[in-house]
């Protein structure tokens, strides 16, 4: 079997354990995330507690399982919410100069800040919530996405059916909705699949440094900060939370360009019996 073909299979399977353990950990442990237990503070992992417990002696298996159902709420959210905007503000600039100008500065003048050091700006300014973490996150990496999708749009704009059918009289909104929409959308899904990912880890380094998602409610950023005190008598408290981080973002990333490869037909491997039949007139020749 291919490596390919792994990807297709062990990733998006590795990836829908995490959702589904995370959204039923409960069901499966007896153990409520907010239970403070003072007798059981920094348990090693056994057969009670399968991850240990924290420094305040609750399960770490479902506050860990709790804090990914978190990240993936506000990664899905940011996607979803700078996809859509920065999908809208692509095409727009793409097509209209006027519009271009105006919002490729405002997106030049976020870009002129560093991601991390934006969002904590958004995030002091309003507040340590989680629906103000996926709004500044979401106004973070909306130029990201933006200027991709503007990119893709410039080019497509000029391909001579483009042409075509502004002389025939289609109105720009069809063009731009029905024709230049469907050809960026391979570029659209690596973007967004990438902001996926990033804006875990983001969210993660903001409740890290304590803006981002507020106590007692878990995340994978606020629990590494409560492991990192106790990193070298209670390894466990930083070992899951950060092993959850690496798949999370390891399975969207490879899910992502999987596909990127299936929505773009030139990026598709060929079949081995093409490919076998070309060695064959490779070697005749």
């Amino acid at each position: 079997m291919s490596s390919r073909n792994h990807t297709l299979w062990i990733w998006p399977i590795l990836l829908a354990a995490i959702v589904i353990l995370s959204f039923f950990a409960s069901a499966i442990s007896s153990w409520d995330p907010y239970d403070i237990d003072p007798l059981s503070r920094l348990k090693p992992p056994d057969a009670t507690h399968w991850f240990g417990t924290d420094n305040f002696g609750r399960d770490l298996f479902v506050r860990v399982a709790l804090a990914v159902r978190v990240s993936l709420s506000v990664g899905a959210a940011v996607a979803v919410i700078s996809g859509v905007v920065g999908m809208a503000i692509g095409l727009l600039c793409a097509w209209y100069r006027p519009v271009d100008r105006i919002l490729m500065r405002v997106c030049d003048g976020l870009f002129a800040f560093p991601s991390l050091l934006l969002a904590i700006a958004i995030v002091g300014v309003l507040g340590p919530k989680i629906s103000n973490v996926v709004l500044a996150l979401s106004l973070v990496y909306v130029p990201c996405i933006a200027r991709v999708i503007r990119g893709a749009a410039m080019v497509i704009k000029e391909k001579n059916f483009i042409e075509a059918l502004r002389a025939q009289g289609a109105s720009a909104s069809r063009i731009i909705w029905l024709h230049l929409l469907p050809n960026v959308i391979s570029p659209f899904i690596v973007q967004v699949s990438w902001v996926f990912s990033v804006a875990i880890l983001t969210e993660a380094a903001l409740s890290f440094l304590g803006s981002g998602v507020p106590a007692p409610m878990p995340s994978l950023g606020n629990l590494l900060l409560e492991g990192k005190a106790v990193i070298f008598t209670a390894w466990w408290m930083t070992f899951f939370p950060g092993i959850a981080i690496v798949l999370l973002i390891l399975a969207l990333n490879i899910i992502g360009d999987d596909l990127r490869d299936s929505a773009d037909p030139g990026l598709k491997p060929l079949p081995r019996r093409i490919l076998r039949r070309l060695k064959r007139g490779e070697q005749h020749g």
